[in-house]
Formats: structure tokens, sequence, C-alpha cells
């Protein structure tokens, strides 16, 4: 008997790829291991195929089970495509939106927003994970990315949501100690606090200012992977970082931080960043003009 692939196998076997186990998926599903070791061998038995590398620890795609993944995510997102389109005329756009950001702004303004997107829009099933790191958008089973600064991706869309820069500040303990920086140079002699934060280069700034864009390496004792870590550390006085307005603007007024070198800057924009097969996706177009109107009224 000819046994076809069933679709909620599909998303199930897609969630297993994404979690690499099949007990993590058991816990997210909310269902037992030996439910999702059945569908993932009915599967198996529908395509004639086995998908999977098990082992002790994980589960790994075989390079068959590469081949179904890649056709079970265009299967499914045209599925939800389908169902969209059929419900367009309600006003009302429903379903899964899994949606990454970084930390600092996923927690400071990603997530008021995402509260008042799930109150207007009940019907939105919202998922958030705030990752410090780059994002495979398709690998990692995402349909919006957040994002700070440049897109360098080319099978992505990307729309700005909010304008932003990134700027230098220390503390008033720090300059005391240490002086203020006249020139870009001077900041080799400084102690900065670089960050390993999804599109920054660690150890260099890329400024724009007077003389155009400028590269400089700057070096410190302290650094990390997180923006609220590393404006505590300057706030405490450890050194000069840069960082978004977003996210110190309120020391800057209250003069808990200081400008430092205020002709130079670096763009680093919000974008709305999704796949572009979903550029047609009802509840993602209601998310992200939400968000842009949101961050413009809110003033970020």
């Amino acid at each position: 008997m000819n046994i076809r692939p069933q679709l909620e196998d599909l998303r199930l076997f897609c969630v297993v790829v994404r979690n690499r186990s099949f007990a993590e998926t058991a816990r997210e599903l909310g269902i037992s291991k030996a439910v999702v070791s059945k569908r993932i061998a009915l599967l198996e038995t529908a395509v004639q195929e086995t998908l999977f590398h098990r082992t002790t620890r994980n589960v790994l795609l075989t390079a068959q089970g590469e081949i179904v993944h890649q056709w079970a995510q265009r299967i499914l997102e045209d599925v939800d495509l389908m169902g969209e389109a059929i419900s367009l005329e309600k006003a009302a756009p429903g379903g899964l939106l899994r949606i990454c950001s970084s930390t600092g702004f996923g927690r400071s303004r990603l997530a008021p927003a995402l509260s008042e997107l799930a109150r207007r829009f009940p019907l939105l099933e919202i998922q958030v994970e705030l990752l410090d790191r780059p994002v495979d958008l398709i690998d990692e089973g995402f349909q919006l990315d957040i994002r700070i600064g440049q897109v360098r991706e080319g099978n992505v869309i990307k729309r700005r949501i909010a304008r932003n820069r990134r700027v230098l500040c220390a503390s008033p303990a720090y300059l005391a100690q240490y002086g203020m920086p006249q020139s870009l140079q001077d900041l080799k002699a400084h102690r900065c606090i670089p960050i390993r934060e999804r599109d920054q280069d660690f150890g260099r700034w890329e400024l724009d200012g007077p003389e155009g864009r400028v590269a400089i390496k700057i070096s410190g004792p302290l650094s990390a992977n997180n923006g609220e870590i590393v404006r505590q550390w300057a706030i405490d006085g450890h050194g000069i970082i840069l960082r978004s307005t977003w996210d110190i603007h309120r020391e800057i007024e209250t003069g808990v931080l200081v400008p430092v070198l205020p002709q130079y800057f670096q763009q680093a924009d919000v974008w709305a960043v999704y796949p572009s097969r979903l550029s047609v996706s009802a509840k993602l177009k209601v998310c992200v003009e939400f968000l842009e109107q949101w961050f413009e009224q809110t003033g970020m």
C-alpha cells in the first residue's frame, strides 16, 4: 500500500530538525517521546528513506533527510499561506508567528510591542526567542527577525521599521581618570569595551564622521556578547562603549554616561527581516506594519 506523508507528521519532523532531539520536541509539543518516534517512523515509511542519524545525545539529518526537510518547509509554508489567503477577508490574522531578536532590544523594546500586538490580534500565536548571535531564518524555522544594524543575507526581504544610531559614550568617572579622547586615534590608548553581538565586528569599530567612514581597532580588558552587560560596565567606569541610542539615551540625558566624540556615529537602523517566500503572509504583514507604527509612536 502506498502511504503518503501526512502534513502534521511533516510539521513534527521540522520541529525535530530544529531541536535536534526527540525528547526536546516531545516537551515542546506536549506529547510523549514515544509518539514522536512513532510519527517519525511513519514518515520514514511513507518516504521510504531513513531521515535521521540517531545518537545518544541528538539526531542529525541524513542526506535524504535534508532533501525531505527542504521540501517539507516549502509544503508547510504553502499550506499556511493558502490558509491565510482564504481568510484574508477576515480582519483577524491568526496562526503561529516565530520571531527572534537580540536580547537587549527584545526585552526592553520588542516585548512591550508584541504584548500590544497579541492583545489586538488574539488569534496570533507568537513565539519569541532572544539570541545574541547570527540567525539563519530558514534553517532555524523563524518567520521574522527584528534586527539592529546590517542585513548581509541576499535571500531575505528587509524593511526598515525604525531609525537608530550607535554612539560612543563613557562614565564621568572614567573620563575624569583617563581623559576625554580628542580624535578617533586616541581610542587606541583608551579602555574600550567591545561586544560580540549580531552584526558587530569584534575589536573593530566602523564609524561615520566628518571625513566619511573610518574603521578603528579598539581593545580593553573587558568584553562581552551582551549589550546590557557592556552598558553596565560603562556605567561602572570601566571604559568607552559603542551603543545604540535607544539603549543609552536615558543615561546620557541624566549624565550617567557622557557622549564621546559626538561627531562620529554608526548607523544601526532596526529592520524587519523575513524569508522572501513569506512576502505575501498576512500575519507577517500585520506584525511588521504594527511594529513600524509602534516604534514611530513610542519614539523607540
